[in-house]
């Protein structure tokens, strides 16, 4: 996190349709949304505001690999190669009993792997501060956040849009 300070054109919404049109509004006359903070998931709110496609699920789908070939590994490795043992008169290697197994160790490592991978890709790990605009986003508002620095309309235009679109309150905070 850099130690310069942005501004950051916010708007106060009371209701999650509302802030989800605004959204829409703002984007279509050519105002870069930063971001919008809510306390509970808005349905379609990700793809208003323009983020990528997440690629969690292919992060999950490497590690459930990783945790498969990990665990055929192990369970041929020591059952077959290292210590073989003649169990109930079944062959060293024997797939079908190494099969609750190789399914753990795969949901293991896959979503150990996804919440990992979750905190890094979001910037949640220990020790970072978070970049809270507003408290009450944590409660029952939801916060649109304007890069005053990314757009080229000016600040007395975007913060007419922002009221005309259902803000409640607009302010401009330094972060």
């Amino acid at each position: 996190m850099s130690n310069s300070s942005k501004n950051y054109l916010v708007g106060i919404y009371d209701d999650e349709e509302v802030v989800l049109s605004a959204v829409k509004k703002i984007k279509s006359i050519g105002v870069n949304v930063h971001e919008v903070y809510s306390p509970f998931a808005v349905h379609g709110l990700d793809v208003a505001i323009g983020h990528p496609r997440t690629r969690i699920p292919v992060a999950a789908f490497l590690f459930g690999v990783t945790g498969t070939c990990c665990a055929l590994f192990l369970t041929i490795w020591t059952m077959g190669i290292d210590w073989p043992m003649i169990i109930g008169g079944k062959d060293f290697i024997a797939f079908p009993d190494f099969i609750p197994v190789t399914f753990e160790l795969t949901v293991l490592m896959a979503s150990f792997g996804m919440v990992f991978t979750f905190w890094l890709s979001n910037g949640l790990w220990w020790g970072n501060k978070a970049e809270m605009l507003d408290i009450r986003s944590t409660d029952d508002k939801f916060v649109m956040a304007i890069d005053l620095a990314s757009n080229k309309m000016a600040q007395s235009d975007i913060e007419k849009v922002l009221k005309d679109s259902g803000a409640t309150e607009v302010s401009v905070k330094h972060v």
